[in-house]
């Protein structure tokens, strides 16, 4: 159920935890967020169609994977949020690329499985800084102004842990191994969560938190029926499909 970035053996090459636990620190949010000359707003960025140029001034918030000279982003200005999917980049220059950083992105806006990226990317770094504050969707979970904020880092609170699915016994767990239970420790965790009588599907992406990160420990911990508090970036995968970073047992 998600793009392969990179094989296994990349994988335990490289690894960003930027996101999966500083996202709430906010720095630099007073810089003014003026676009340069031919710099798409974000209501011009929404508007352009699909397979179309695209150049936008962004702020980085998590670094998912690099390889390969192609690096993974969750980014975001003031208006909403940009994945930026494989764009061109040095190891020498991800490495500048810390939560904050600002850059100015040319590249094509493509979909996928309903989530909006932008592919084929280059980019420059920029004066400014700007972290995102977690944004509470809770309310919206269900409605057609959920996506309005897809990529965004945002916030989930007092949501009810469902049964993921069975072990091999038979017995309900709070999470899996993969979207189907077919994977190991260190694979990405797939976990329901409802709110309302409906239940939701959340991940943590283990390019962006893998298994040595709090928010990887905390999910393995889960017992159904558990109450939780939960931030992350409202990826989309045929339909919602959130990437946690931070998950917090409050009952």
């Amino acid at each position: 159920m998600k793009k392969i970035l990179l094989s296994l053996l990349a994988v335990l090459l490289v690894f960003s935890f930027a996101g999966c636990a500083d996202n709430t620190e906010n720095g630099g949010n007073d810089t003014p967020d003026v676009k340069s000359e031919g710099v798409m707003t974000y209501d011009e960025y929404v508007a352009a169609d699909i397979d179309t140029e695209v150049v936008v001034e962004t702020y980085v918030q998590a670094k998912q994977a690099w390889w390969e000279d192609k690096a993974t982003l969750y980014t975001q200005d003031k208006d909403g949020a940009y994945f930026i999917y494989e764009m061109a980049c040095s190891e020498e220059d991800y490495e500048k690329l810390t939560p904050g950083t600002k850059i100015k992105v040319t590249g094509y806006k493509a979909e996928w499985s309903g989530e909006i990226e932008i592919i084929d990317a280059t980019f420059e770094i920029q004066e400014g800084n700007y972290i995102a504050e977690a944004l509470d969707v809770t309310s919206l979970l269900g409605t057609d102004e959920l996506i309005n904020h897809q990529n965004e880092f945002v916030s989930f609170k007092g949501m009810t842990v469902e049964a993921a699915g069975q072990d091999e016994e038979g017995n309900d767990v709070a999470f899996l191994y993969k979207w189907d239970g077919s994977g190991q420790d260190g694979d990405d965790l797939y976990f329901n969560v409802s709110k309302d009588g409906k239940t939701y599907t959340f991940t943590v992406e283990s390019y962006l938190c893998d298994n040595t990160t709090d928010v990887y420990s905390a999910v393995k911990a889960l017992n159904i029926g558990d109450t939780v508090d939960m931030e992350g970036f409202l990826y989309w995968y045929e339909g919602v499909n959130p990437h946690i970073t931070s998950l917090t047992v409050t009952e």
